[in-house]
């Protein structure tokens, strides 16, 4: 994870290289734009647009007012589906997010809103135990399931290792978190046929061991280091493969392309340097 501590310890080995005072980091990790891709899709017979949102951290430093802005820019994008990376949550999950669930209602895309899990939403289901979500829960898996149902009553479908025909020529699936659930990449493509495939996975780490090629696979996790420096990049990369999947177009098994997303929350600390929150919109062509 992108820790406090690491990041701290970063800064400080750095001789303060980082000009966050003044809140210049903060105020860089409360804005956001869109970046635009085009890019072929293999078996697509019609244009496509999907929007990704990734790692919004609903909970300690981000509220409701954050995720509405994100929100009326998806919409504003026009998608015809909108996949969410996983990390919806931040926070010990005592009760339903009320904010988080009223703004995700309001996502629209004729083909459907669609998420992964996370490793952070596991943390908020009390998977495991941290100073900040406390100690484990004995039913974390009962309130994993109680908030894919209030997901699903907002509009948004969680995919845990399956997916699903949006289109006579499109399949999406998604799988579980690589650090605290079970992913089954086979499982989510099971059933695509000869369809274009998109894959939604939270972690990159997944992409050396895709069992098949995919016509696209989108993630998150890493927020692109978050706290980036000219020339020495990120400070920090929750990856076991360092810089290789901290951010943007980079390549999986089987040749396969996938887009590591900066994401849009905060993680352990709330700031960002040189790493701008994105929402990704893909305008997908017939290949």
């Amino acid at each position: 994870m992108i820790t406090r501590r690491a990041v701290l310890r970063s800064l400080l080995g750095g001789g303060g290289a980082l000009a966050l005072g003044g809140g210049a980091g903060v105020a860089q990790g409360y804005r956001f734009g869109v970046t635009r891709h085009a890019r072929a899709l293999p078996g697509l017979r019609s244009p496509l647009r999907a929007a990704f949102l990734t790692d919004l951290h609903h909970g300690l430093f981000i509220g409701e007012g954050s995720v509405a802005a994100w929100v009326d820019a998806a919409n504003d994008l026009r998608a015809d589906v909108v996949l969410l990376g996983g990390d919806l949550l931040d926070a010990r999950l005592n009760e339903m997010p009320p904010g988080l669930l009223r703004q995700l209602a309001r996502l629209r895309a004729p083909l459907g809103t669609f998420s992964v899990w996370g490793n952070h939403d596991y943390g908020s289901f009390g998977r495991y135990a941290s100073r900040h979500y406390g100690p484990v829960r004995a039913d974390w898996a009962a309130r994993r399931e109680r908030f894919a149902g209030q997901l699903a009553g907002a509009g948004v479908t969680v995919l845990r290792d399956e997916g699903r025909s949006l289109r006579a020529d499109l399949w999406v699936g998604g799988t579980d978190d690589l650090w605290f659930g079970q992913p089954d990449a086979a499982a989510a493509l099971s059933g695509a046929g000869a369809r274009a495939t998109l894959l939604v996975t939270h972690n990159p780490d997944l992409l050396p061991a895709l069992p098949r090629p995919v016509g696209l696979v989108l993630c998150g996790h890493t927020h692109g280091g978050q706290v980036r420096l000219p020339v020495v990049g990120a400070l920090q990369v929750p990856s076991a493969f360092g810089q290789r999947y901290a951010m943007g177009w980079v390549t999986g098994a089987h040749d396969t392309s996938a887009y590591v997303s900066r994401g849009l929350g905060l993680s352990g600390l709330p700031v960002r340097n040189l790493c701008e929150p994105e929402i990704a919109l893909f305008q997908l062509s017939p290949a």
